[in-house]
């Protein structure tokens, strides 16, 4: 199921990063927010990213004063939802602690599947957000809800079955 959830991920993640591609250049409030919303997303997942891999932090915040452009976070989050999916290719332990410092300073611990559960379900907070950007800047936000993914990658569980039907 992980795996399917980081698919979801990437595929949510297209869709709102090419909502944000259409925001309009003077409405320069709703598109800073909205990357400043992506940068916080992938920092967050570059660094549990070193942290799973036990890797030393490689942020030491969780945004930026400067914000990159769209299409560098975009580069950065579609590298990173693939290193996810590689990464739940292997053979690890799902229930293993990583321990770990929180920017802030403070202690951390968290199982694998807790951290890749907190990913997920981080992205989806974010995306959140930026809908509403996009509402204010006047662009239609995605559906990207995971139902509306399931059916536009698996289109045979859209046809109804009668004998299945409730």
């Amino acid at each position: 199921m992980l795996k399917e959830m980081f698919e979801y991920k990437t595929w949510a993640d297209n869709r709102t990063i090419d909502a944000v591609q259409k925001i309009p250049i003077p409405q320069t409030t709703e598109s800073n927010f909205a990357r400043q919303q992506l940068n916080h997303m992938i920092i967050v997942e570059e660094l549990f990213r070193s942290r799973i891999s036990r890797e030393q932090d490689c942020h030491n915040v969780t945004n930026t004063k400067e914000l990159p452009a769209l299409s560098c976070l975009k580069q950065r989050l579609m590298s990173s939802n693939e290193w996810y999916l590689d990464f739940l290719t292997q053979c690890v332990d799902l229930d293993e602690k990583i321990y770990f410092t929180f920017v802030d300073g403070k202690p951390g611990c968290l199982s694998i599947d807790e951290i890749l559960f907190h990913v997920i379900n981080h992205g989806s907070y974010h995306r959140g957000n930026i809908a509403h950007a996009l509402d204010n800047a006047g662009v239609p936000h995605p559906v990207d809800g995971y139902p509306k993914f399931i059916h536009e990658t698996q289109k045979s569980r859209r046809q109804k079955r009668w004998d299945k039907w409730i």
